[in-house]
C-alpha cells in the first residue's frame, strides 16, 4: 500500500441535526438566563462529549424528576417524555422547559389523534429507548410495540380491522420498511402514518454513509454507544458494503489494528455529535499517514427549529430589562 493510494473520504451530511442543535442551545440558553444549576431529565442528547461539556457548564443531569428539588428550573431532553412526566413536574412545581425534537412531538400528536379515533397502533422502536417510552406513554393502551421484523408474528391483534403504525425517528430506514412489509402482510387494512416518521437527518445520514461505504475497506462511525442513529449507521455502512465498519466517541477509541491493509477510510458521525469530534478522527488517521479528507456531499440541510417558546419568552424579558 502506497502512500498516494491512501483515501479518506467524510459522508456530509453529517453530525447536529436541526432537533440536537436546538437542544443543546436550549440548556446553554438556560444556563445563561438562570444560572447553574440547570437540571436535565435524562442525557439532554446522546453524546456523551455533549453532556460532559454541558455539566462542566454547571447543568445536572438526573434520571427522574424526583432527583430535582422543588422548584428548580428543568429541560426535558430532545427525546420527549410522556404526559405522567409533564404532570409529575406541575405536581412539583418545576419550572419546567421542553426540548423535545419537534419531529418526536410529530409522533406523538399522531399517537394521540389515533388512539382517540379508538385505532390500534403498533410502534416500531427500541424498547427502553427514551423517545419510545415517551410516545408509548402517550397512548398505553393502544400501543404494541415491536422492536424487529421477526417480531410482527407475535402481535396479537384483529386481522380484520384497521391498523396502524408509527416508528422512533432514528431507525433504520431498511429495516423499519422491512417491519412495515411484514405488517402489511398480517394486517390487510395497515394505515401509514400521514407522514413518514424517521427524521430526515436520519435518513440523510443513511443515505450519505451507503454512497460512501460501497467503497470503503473502513467505516468510522463516530457517535455514542446509546445514540441509536450513530449505531445504526455501522449496520447501513456494513449492508451498504464496506468491508468493515465500527462506532467510536471519539479518536482515542479507534484502535490502530483496524487500520492493517485498509487503504479507503470513510467517516461519518451520528446526529448528535459536534464536529469537533470528527476533526479528532481526521488528525489521528492524519498522523497516522493518510491524506487530508475528501468531503463527499449528498444532499444539503438548511431546516432549522425554534428555541423552545417557555425559553424564548424568557430571553425576550431578559433583553428588555
Amino acid at each position: 500500500m502506497t502512500e498516494s493510494a491512501k483515501h479518506v473520504v467524510v459522508a456530509a451530511p453529517r453530525g447536529y441535526c436541526a432537533g440536537v442543535d436546538r437542544a443543546v442551545i436550549t440548556v446553554e440558553k438556560a444556563l445563561d438566563i438562570y444560572g447553574a444549576p440547570v437540571y436535565v431529565r435524562k442525557q439532554i442528547v446522546h453524546n456523551k462529549h455533549v453532556v460532559e461539556t454541558l455539566e462542566q457548564r454547571g447543568a445536572i443531569f438526573v434520571e427522574e424528576l424526583d432527583e430535582v428539588p422543588a422548584g428548580a428550573t428543568v429541560v426535558f431532553s430532545a427525546h420527549g417524555v410522556s404526559p405522567a412526566v409533564h404532570e409529575q413536574a406541575a405536581e412539583r412545581q418545576l419550572k419546567t422547559i421542553d426540548a423535545t425534537c419537534p419531529l418526536v412531538t410529530k409522533v406523538h400528536h399522531e399517537a394521540k389523534r389515533f388512539a382517540k379515533d379508538e385505532l390500534p397502533i403498533v410502534l416500531i422502536g427500541h424498547a427502553g429507548h427514551e423517545e419510545v417510552e415517551g410516545t408509548m406513554g402517550e397512548a398505553p393502551d393502544h400501543m404494541t410495540l415491536v422492536q424487529h421484523p421477526d417480531d410482527v408474528d407475535q402481535v396479537e391483534l384483529p386481522t380484520d380491522k384497521p391498523v396502524v403504525w408509527l416508528s422512533q425517528t432514528t431507525l433504520s430506514v431498511d429495516e423499519t420498511m422491512e417491519t412495515v412489509d411484514r405488517l402489511k402482510e398480517k394486517f390487510p387494512l395497515l394505515q401509514a402514518p400521514p407522514s413518514d416518521d424517521i427524521c430526515y437527518a436520519t435518513q440523510n445520514r443513511q443515505q450519505a454513509v451507503k454512497e460512501i461505504a460501497a467503497n470503503s475497506d473502513l467505516v468510522i462511525v463516530v457517535g455514542s454507544s446509546n445514540s441509536s442513529n450513530s449505531v445504526r449507521l455501522v449496520e447501513v455502512a456494513l449492508e451498504a458494503g464496506a468491508k468493515a465498519a465500527y462506532r467510536v466517541d471519539n479518536a482515542s477509541e479507534i484502535d490502530e489494528a483496524w487500520l492493517d491493509g485498509v487503504d479507503r477510510i470513510g467517516i461519518t458521525s451520528g446526529a448528535s455529535v459536534p464536529e469537533v469530534l470528527v476533526d479528532g478522527v481526521l488528525e489521528y488517521l492524519e498522523g497516522k499517514g493518510y491524506p487530508k479528507a475528501v468531503e463527499e456531499r449528498i444532499i444539503e440541510e438548511s431546516l432549522t427549529f425554534a428555541l423552545p417558546p417557555e425559553l424564548r419568552k424568557d430571553m425576550k424579558q431578559r433583553e428588555q430589562a
